[in-house]
């Protein structure tokens, strides 16, 4: 008897305390709203679900991370995280424009080109802002977007193409190093309204770097570069990306307006039934016939087959 009687307290026990677990677990989820608030931000960087227009936010922060992992004190942004996440956001038909935060200080070149690439054939509006720095491979960063932002107090180093490590001091890697740089080059004047001979000049300034040679320019000297387009903050930004959907969902309005009409106008032109004066009735009868049924078109003052 005593052995059940342990048996049936542990059990009461057990269930008190399941009982006080479900009531904790209660207490969680009305905390969750807020943490999955939180959440939802990390993971989707949409940060306003009651805005004019769903857009959502990109950050492209630190280093950019390539094909080798950087020390974990290192504040990366690493290219398999972000190149999905561009696929995802060119397929949500629930997003409508992609605002992209830069303060990096460069990093891989290629990894830095990859994104560059895909933001730049995004069909979706897409807007940058640079804040703080868009150094190195920040540059195409900043300027794949269809529209790019500068605040004043931002900087962006422009500097030739640089690797760490053990390198071959022949001429095939002089060669290659010449062909990345070119890449970027073209890239950069593809997207921008800085001249090729221009970001040459700016990239291979003496004096200016201690390191390095290049050019720091600041906010207001990229724009007047033609580097950046506008000068201006997070709020001309935004409303810039607003105006882009905006005007992108006129258009398609305006498309299917015009498609419309031409449809009309087609089946209008189809069922036209004028009949010359010259025939009898028998065969104006099967002339009406055939208009009324689309094998045959009135144009220019004769009756035609109607073309498939």
């Amino acid at each position: 008897m005593g052995n059940k009687k342990n048996k049936n307290s542990e059990y009461t026990k057990q269930s008190e305390h399941a009982r006080n677990n479900e009531e904790t677990g209660e207490t969680q989820n009305e905390e969750t709203p807020v943490e999955s608030q939180n959440q939802m931000i990390i993971d989707t960087g949409i940060v306003a679900t009651n805005a004019k227009h769903s857009i959502h936010c990109l950050t492209v922060i630190g280093q950019i991370e390539g094909h080798y992992i950087l020390p974990p004190q290192n504040k990366t942004t690493k290219y398999e995280h972000i190149i999905p996440a561009l696929v995802a956001i060119e397929q949500d038909p629930d997003i409508e424009g992609l605002l992209i935060i830069l303060n990096t200080v460069g990093g891989d070149v290629e990894a830095g080109l990859a994104i560059s690439e895909l933001i730049a054939g995004m069909k979706k509006p897409t807007v940058s802002i640079v804040v703080g720095g868009g150094h190195s491979i920040g540059v195409p960063l900043a300027v794949s977007a269809k529209k790019s932002f500068i605040v004043p107090s931002a900087t962006m180093t422009i500097h030739p193409v640089r690797m760490n490590g053990l390198l071959l001091g022949i001429p095939q890697t002089l060669s290659y190093f010449d062909r990345m740089q070119e890449r970027i080059i073209n890239f950069v004047t593809k997207n921008s309204g800085i001249s090729a001979s221009r970001f040459k000049e700016l990239m291979m300034k003496k004096d200016e770097l201690v390191m390095d040679v290049g050019s720091v320019v600041d906010g207001d000297t990229a724009v007047k570069e033609g580097l950046i387009d506008s000068l201006g903050g997070l709020s001309d930004a935004v409303q810039c990306l607003y105006d882009m959907i905006e005007n992108e969902d006129g258009e398609k309005r305006t498309a299917g307006k015009k498609k419309n009409i031409k449809k009309q106008s087609q089946k209008s032109r189809t069922v036209k039934n004028i009949v010359p004066s010259e025939i009898d009735e028998q065969r104006a009868v099967s002339l009406l016939n055939m208009i009324c049924s689309g094998d045959v078109v009135y144009e220019n003052g004769k009756f035609e087959l109607a073309n498939d």
